[in-house]
């Protein structure tokens, strides 16, 4: 099969410089060492670039750590092209990079699911279910576990706090919030996902003069704020409850005003560069 051209749908396994379909269970979740995801609609993502060096640079971290599974061995770049070049340039993708034990590289494709603007968030009572914080994609099993056990408490996001009770990031998106005109971000030395969404929100911040703090903050510390949950899928979600936690509060126009902002950042996935 052509690495460009594969169904609308499936999972890929990268072999002998091509994508070749393989059975969705062959390589489950919970063997992931490392992933990546983003939006696409109709031919158009943002922050690709961002995302493939994310993948590529974790890729080459886990690999380079093991005797012999050197990252020269797995060519990462050719296959994260050719998943590139294989999604289709109509309609909601959302597209699943991954790395596998023994070094699989796979390519989930998937349709983008149900988006929204806006989340309820609940804090993580238990111990931290990250293994590897700062890797995106070996704890996606375990973090799906307690975002499903938040939904039974109405929640659609989990806060993840560190062991002295600072807010790190959620399960599955990154976490920013508003003091007055000064948008406000976890310190860098907190373990966790370097996210793209946020990243390009900061770095857009920056570009217009907006202040960007680094704070560390408990939930309680939040009360009476703008909370945002951050992500590849949704873009910028307000928090409009904290179960059992702080009352998020929001500016009017904000939120719209940023996520056009951020949507005039897609580009077509034919100018990325190759």
């Amino acid at each position: 099969m052509s690495s460009a051209a594969p169904p609308t749908l499936g999972s890929y396994l990268w072999r002998d410089g091509r994508l070749a379909v393989i059975d969705h269970d062959a390589f489950p979740d919970a063997t992931i060492e490392v992933a990546d995801s983003w939006l696409v609609h109709d031919g158009s993502a943002l922050a690709v670039d961002l995302h493939r060096a994310r993948f590529a640079g974790s890729v080459r971290g886990e690999l380079g750590e093991r005797p012999g599974h050197g990252p020269e061995r797995l060519d990462v770049d050719a296959f994260v092209a050719a998943a590139i070049a294989a999604l289709p340039r109509t309609g909601g993708w959302f597209p699943r990079v991954e790395l596998h034990r023994g070094s699989a590289l796979v390519l989930r494709l998937r349709t983008a699911p149900t988006r929204s603007d806006s989340v309820v968030i609940i804090s993580h009572d238990g111990g931290d279910p990250r293994t590897r914080p700062r890797v995106k994609g070996p704890d996606l099993a375990a973090l799906g576990t307690i975002r499903t056990d938040a939904a039974r408490h109405g929640a659609g996001e989990v806060a993840i706090l560190s062991p002295e009770g600072f807010v790190v990031e959620g399960a599955y998106s990154a976490l920013l919030w508003w003091r007055g005109d000064t948008l406000c971000a976890p310190p860098l030395e907190f373990d966790r996902v370097d996210s793209v969404t946020a990243r390009t929100v900061l770095a857009v911040a920056t570009a217009l003069g907006v202040e960007v703090l680094r704070e560390a903050v408990t939930p309680a510390e939040l009360d009476g704020l703008e909370i945002w949950s951050l992500n590849a899928l949704h873009g910028i979600r307000i928090v409009t409850r904290w179960i059992d936690g702080p009352e998020p509060a929001e500016q009017p126009g904000r939120l719209r005003a940023w996520r056009a902002r951020l949507g005039k950042l897609s580009r077509p996935l034919d100018t990325v560069e190759r």
